[in-house]
């Protein structure tokens, strides 16, 4: 063979080497690891999403507590249709599922998404039922005090709509990790139904969100996430049921149409509320049941997708349920602990004052002392980047002790409707935009 005839060939062996990567690159690229493709043909149209776009919360709730009565079998056999309001739209989904207060591993062996026919219903609008996977599977083990996230499934997300996640666990689970104040009527149906997209077999009605901690959407309306920590004020325990008029509903919606006017940033919201509470101190219960701000804050909100600004509404509890608690200090230097760590996240923290409470029976003037102590070290700057003062937006002219009649909700602690909707409204959007200062 003539040196001249060995280049070709040479060449024409490199030539089928990079044919054949090309196929095989080709070929892995279009697996997206979902097993949908060998094991189930119907959840083809689970793949990963190919198409541009941020990863963003478009709703999160917050583990808090385990389900009375839930302590032996959890709820095996049944399924749960949770149903949650998107704040972002989006091309693809996932969901998070917590067995934070389980005390043994959760089986989910069928779990869907799909969005719904209607506000507030169980019925599937047709065509969107997608069954989801975790790491291709289609059955997941959630470790007692764990929690997983699924597969990204391709779905159209509409912002603003309700969207039902269900699981189905045949095997008794334990405890029940549960948020109980979700304000929002969710469903349980006896046997495997999660890929059912009638109502009809959901004749179970829950007032709490079960397992689902969280859903992300492949956004192309928003570029980031803004996580609200904060009680029962943020939970939004006396907003209508079903309503979607929690404050922080009321500012996902403001910044979706203001976005990208005016150095208004483009951000969904997630509500990290739990009511009760406190910066410093865990809830009753067993030691994990309702954490407190401090000991969640890594998981409630830096572990949130793509978190760009954090705004903190907490500490009223910890003077309602301190009998003893005199210095605001002990309040403040908590709230600047949680600042710092999200500085270290290059974060940009907006804080709220808290608002007052004459006429509870929590109230005394002692604790009215403290309340005006902390508001004034958050008004004088030297708690967080920037202040929202919810409770100049809503006491009372004439006895600024209490909120004002039309903004209670009965118990002089908790906002009406138009009480929230007056917090959301009071708030600077152009204040979630930067980074956190640097530290001297």
């Amino acid at each position: 063979m003539t040196k001249r005839h060995g280049y070709a060939l040479l060449a024409a062996i490199l030539a089928v080497v990079v044919v054949l990567s090309a196929a095989v690159y080709i070929g892995v690229a279009a697996d997206d690891g979902s097993g949908a493709g060998v094991a189930d043909r119907r959840t083809s149209h689970t793949a990963a999403p190919a198409s541009a776009g941020t990863w963003v919360g478009s709703w999160s709730t917050s583990p808090a507590g385990a389900e009375p009565g839930t302590e032996r079998d959890g709820l095996a056999g049944r399924s749960v249709r949770n149903v949650v309001h998107t704040a972002a739209g989006g091309t693809s989904a996932r969901i998070t599922l917590s067995n934070l207060f389980g005390r043994q591993p959760l089986v989910v062996t069928h779990a869907t998404i799909a969005v719904a026919a209607t506000g507030n219903g169980a019925a599937a609008a047709p065509g969107t039922m997608r069954r989801l996977t975790f790491g291709g599977a289609t059955t997941v083990t959630v470790p007692a005090g764990g929690q997983v996230m699924s597969d990204a499934v391709r779905v159209r997300v509409p912002h603003d709509v309700d969207v039902l996640v269900t699981t189905y666990s045949p095997t008794p689970s334990g405890p029940v990790t549960y948020h109980p104040r979700a304000r929002q009527i969710s469903y349980v149906a006896d046997g495997d139904h999660a890929e059912d997209v009638s109502a009809a077999p959901y004749t179970g009605r829950s007032p709490y969100w079960r397992y689902l901690t969280a859903l992300d959407v492949l956004s192309d309306e928003a570029t980031g996430t803004v996580v609200v920590l904060g009680d029962s004020l943020t939970d939004g325990v006396t907003s209508t049921v079903g309503a979607d008029r929690r404050w922080t509903d009321v500012l996902a919606r403001r910044l979706r149409a203001s976005a990208g006017s005016g150095g208004t940033p483009r951000y969904s919201v997630v509500n990290q509320g739990i009511s009760g509470n406190q910066v410093l101190d865990a809830g009753p219960g067993r030691s994990a049941d309702s954490p407190s701000g401090l000991s969640r804050f890594g998981r409630d909100v830096l572990g949130r997708t793509n978190v760009r600004a954090v705004v903190i509404d907490l500490g009223v509890n910890d003077i309602l349920r301190n009998p003893d608690q005199v210095d605001p200090r002990t309040v403040t230097d908590g709230l600047r602990t949680l600042v710092r760590r999200a500085h270290l996240r290059g974060l940009r923290v907006v804080g709220a004052t808290l608002m007052p409470f004459r006429g509870h029976r929590g109230y005394t003037d002692a604790r009215e002392a403290v309340r005006r102590a902390v508001n004034a070290e958050i008004r004088a700057g030297r708690v967080y980047d920037a202040v929202v003062d919810f409770d100049a937006a809503l006491r009372d002219p004439y006895d600024q002790r209490r909120l004002r009649p039309d903004y209670d909700s009965g118990d002089h602690l908790h906002p009406s409707d138009k009480g929230f909707r007056r917090m959301a409204e009071v708030f600077d959007l152009s204040d979630l935009k930067g980074s956190a200062p640097a530290e001297l």
